[in-house]
């Protein structure tokens, strides 16, 4: 059973991304190309040409249509409004002496505020007490490091505990696939079939499942850390105890109104009722 997150709850609202309290960071500071599914080839620091003055997107409700998955199924975990809030009056438009840091600021909070997503699932599904609190002891000190000036931020090593973060997600990755007997060494399931079929405690962590076929299947405290779910089709299908899930990949799927999700996650709002 995963643990209560009520003790982190604050925490799991920051994570949340709230496009009306950003700057439209990520269609600035973001480096993209047409292939991955945005509209243009862009340079990191060069704003997307339909970013709107109001840092609203100009064709967002055309997105789907468009096909722009590339914008459909990015998630900065809520580093965009964190860090805008951070300058407060000032952002790349208004002070573009400062863009340059605005934009490091904010690659920084959101490779932070993912690790944070990981550690708390983390810590929800860990059932060691001392190794629980090594994971604690992990988010306080992610908390700390965000929760300074962006002159700090830029001055912790963030590789070093990113080092640390990895060492905890692999243990307890291991420790699920140890418990479970959905464990394989196969990672390509490209195109790959699985329509209702019992996956309950399958290591899918690090898999290849662009377009896999998901339906109905059940996938109870299935692992889906670092998996690459791009169009998988997660229709009718009940993701509730899966782990290691973020909301970038279930943008990427292809899921509909019967699709169940963790509490964690949202359902985008581009999926059929």
């Amino acid at each position: 059973m995963m643990k209560n997150n009520n003790s982190y709850a604050d925490l799991e609202a920051a994570l949340r991304i709230d496009c009306e309290k950003c700057s439209g960071l990520c269609c600035v500071a973001l480096y993209c190309m047409k292939t991955d599914g945005f509209p243009e080839n862009k340079e990191a620091g060069v704003p997307c040409r339909h970013l709107r003055p109001d840092f609203r997107c100009s064709i967002h409700a055309l997105l789907e249509k468009k096909k722009m998955k590339g914008c459909l199924a990015y998630d900065c975990f809520g580093a965009g409004q964190k860090v805008t809030q951070i300058y407060g009056n000032e952002n790349w438009q208004t002070h573009p002496d400062k863009a340059s840091e605005i934009f490091q600021t904010f690659m920084i909070v959101r490779k932070l505020y993912q690790m944070a997503w990981y550690l708390l699932e983390a810590w929800s599904v860990v059932a060691d007490e001392h190794f629980s609190a090594a994971i604690a002891a992990l988010l306080a000190e992610n908390l700390q490091i965000t929760a300074g000036a962006p002159a700090a931020m830029r001055l912790a090593d963030i590789a070093d505990y990113q080092t640390r973060v990895n060492q905890v997600l692999k243990k307890s990755s291991a420790q699920l696939v140890a418990k479970s007997s959905g464990q394989t060494n196969r990672k390509d399931f490209l195109g790959k079939n699985f329509k209702k079929t019992n996956l309950d405690g399958q290591d899918f962590s690090m898999a290849l499942l662009i377009a896999a076929n998901l339906t109905g299947c059940s996938l109870r405290r299935s692992n889906f850390l670092g998996a690459d779910l791009r169009d998988a089709n997660i229709k009718d299908t009940d993701l509730r105890e899966a782990v290691f899930l973020t909301q970038m990949q279930i943008n990427a799927a292809q899921g509909n109104g019967k699709t169940q999700l963790p509490p964690r996650l949202l359902r985008p709002s581009n999926w059929p009722d």
